[in-house]
């Protein structure tokens, strides 16, 4: 008994339990959480025996009141019919044999006091195992219902957890980008690509200027063959 007491008393702790409470003062609210659902578990299972047993021993107690009860009773009906027979056996002017069956049903009424009081005596203890039972079942549902919010914390933990480590990478990532400032790299680089097409189009130019200044040679001895080609019709005209 002392030991179904102990389990009593350990549900109804658990049950009690502020989950909220232990998890603000833990260090490590998962592990705090696994821990919890591992006691909660062995517990759980612990008074589920606890109260099988304690089931069992209430029914083994009602079948012995209900047997006691039947048994009071039968020895009631004995000792009514005995009593029954020796008046039977007194009207009839036999008194030894009515005193003989007065003397069984004593013996009856004996044993039906008997058995009613060892019904009697079970009927506290009955109640008692039946207020046990109660309290354990009420203990192990609110326990149950504490051990799925457990659970539902910890995925909810978990996730939130998974969720911080993921946030906490794209932080660093964003931080280590900052750092490096790729701008700068790319402003030296456009820096660069500027520089070559100003070369490109200074090198262009420069050939547009040497073309040009040959055309305009080209033209120049075009134009003193004319004179040339004019002055010899000139002459010849003459």
């Amino acid at each position: 008994m002392t030991e179904k007491q102990s389990i009593l008393g350990r549900v109804a702790q658990l049950a009690k339990a502020n989950i909220n409470a232990l998890i603000d003062r833990a260090e490590d609210p998962q592990k705090m959480l696994d821990q919890l659902i591992r006691d909660y578990t062995n517990s759980i299972a612990e008074a589920e025996t606890a109260v099988a047993q304690t089931v069992g021993n209430l029914r083994l107690a009602e079948r012995d009141h209900d047997d006691d009860v039947s048994v009071a009773a039968d020895w009631g009906r004995k000792a009514q019919a005995a009593s029954d027979k020796a008046e039977q056996l007194r009207a009839a002017g036999d008194a030894a044999g009515a005193d003989k069956w007065d003397g069984l049903a004593k013996v009856a009424l004996g044993k039906q006091i008997q058995f009613e009081k060892e019904a009697k005596d079970a009927e506290p203890l009955i109640a008692s195992q039946t207020e046990t039972v109660d309290k354990l079942k009420t203990g192990l549902t609110g326990m149950k219902d504490k051990l799925s919010d457990l659970k539902s914390r910890r995925d909810q933990l978990v996730a939130r957890q998974k969720t911080a480590e993921a946030q906490a990478k794209v932080t660093d990532a964003i931080s280590s980008i900052n750092v490096l400032d790729p701008s700068s790299e790319l402003s030296r680089y456009e820096d660069k690509v500027r520089r070559a097409e100003a070369q490109a189009q200074g090198k262009a130019e420069v050939a547009s200027s040497s073309l040009e200044s040959q055309f305009a040679e080209l033209q120049t001895d075009s134009d003193d063959l004319e004179v040339e080609a004019r002055l010899a019709a000139l002459k010849h005209k003459a």
